[in-house]
């Protein structure tokens, strides 16, 4: 099931884009193929960045709730699900981008390792209208026509590492999908200079101190930024370099993205994030039910009118006199 509806669609669309652009270069299929599916996925990574903008906005109330907990833990918890609720964030908007990536990544690896162990397949796994193209008959006579490089200077069937040895060129994809992946990581993280690190808040733990749940996400957070790079490289290293530019590009247009949405929608978020509610009377009302600003005098509280001197007082006075 998951080769007839997720595999078998993704690398279609793959063989579509192969058979249609001019030249028939592989290499270029899927640079177009990763700029559609990350347009695709625009929607759901424009409401994740409008969380992340939101989530840093919230930091120094959340510092602010932890003082007020004192250690309190179902406080502290309370008093953050107030606040989400109350600022429109939620905490778990991340995941369907990240599943949703997950396995187009999945799905796209397991067609590239069908069509590297036998190119044949670039035909024989389409759908029927996909192989009556004239170019995908073509290759089905004559299999040698099949360009599986990257504008004819890489092998994107061969691995960084492998049995033949180094292979420079895909071994410069790897480092610079893992940079593009720890630039576009980082671009999202909220800044924290007073946030402790992971390795010394479990030193802390270890010593008997009780370590504190949000803090702990925090600093995970802050790590796999450099972890899920490390994880990437690794893994991309000795597989074929196919895959490595999927990731390449998808970091590329990912950290475009992020950037271009941050920048033209900073102000609408900034708006949003600090729209106060407005209280009885016209009172405006912070978060944590302090009143901000001027507070409208009550209805029963009589107004004193400012008394002005006339300017014939001191020439009445002295005719009195």
């Amino acid at each position: 099931m998951f080769t007839t509806f997720v595999v078998q669609p993704i690398f279609n669309l793959l063989a579509l884009i192969y058979a249609l652009i001019p030249g028939h270069n592989f290499g270029l299929a899927i640079i177009i193929f990763t700029i559609i599916i990350r347009l695709i996925l625009w929607p759901l990574v424009k409401k994740q960045l409008h969380q992340t903008k939101l989530t840093r906005k919230l930091q120094p109330e959340l510092k602010r709730i932890k003082k007020e907990a004192r250690g309190d833990k179902q406080k502290e918890s309370r008093m953050m699900m107030e606040l989400y609720k109350e600022r429109g964030v939620n905490p778990f908007a991340t995941f369907p981008v990240l599943i949703i990536q997950m396995i187009v990544l999945i799905g796209l690896y397991s067609g590239l390792i069908k069509v590297i162990n036998d190119p044949h397949q670039i035909v024989a796994f389409a759908y029927g209208p996909i192989q009556n193209l004239g170019w995908m008959q073509h290759i089905s006579e004559n299999i040698q026509a099949f360009d599986n490089t990257l504008f004819g200077f890489m092998d994107l069937s061969r691995a960084a590492l492998g049995s033949a040895g180094v292979y420079i060129p895909a071994l410069i994809l790897v480092f610079l999908s893992a940079a593009t992946q720890f630039i576009s990581s980082r671009q999202l993280m909220p800044i924290d200079k007073d946030g402790r690190k992971l390795r010394h808040i479990l030193r802390d733990a270890g010593d008997g101190k009780q370590a504190d749940q949000s803090e702990v996400s925090a600093a995970m957070g802050r790590s796999m930024q450099y972890i899920l790079p490390v994880m990437i490289l690794l893994f991309t290293i000795r597989i074929a370099s196919a895959l490595s530019l999927y990731w390449f590009i998808g970091g590329l247009v990912a950290y475009i993205q992020q950037r271009a949405a941050l920048k033209e929608d900073a102000e609408d978020m900034d708006k949003e994030a600090d729209k106060p509610r407005t209280g009885e009377r016209g009172s405006k009302i912070s978060i944590d039910g302090i009143p901000e600003g001027e507070v409208v005098a009550s209805p029963t509280t009589p107004k004193k009118k400012p008394t002005k001197k006339s300017p014939k007082s001191k020439s009445g006075k002295k005719k009195r006199r």
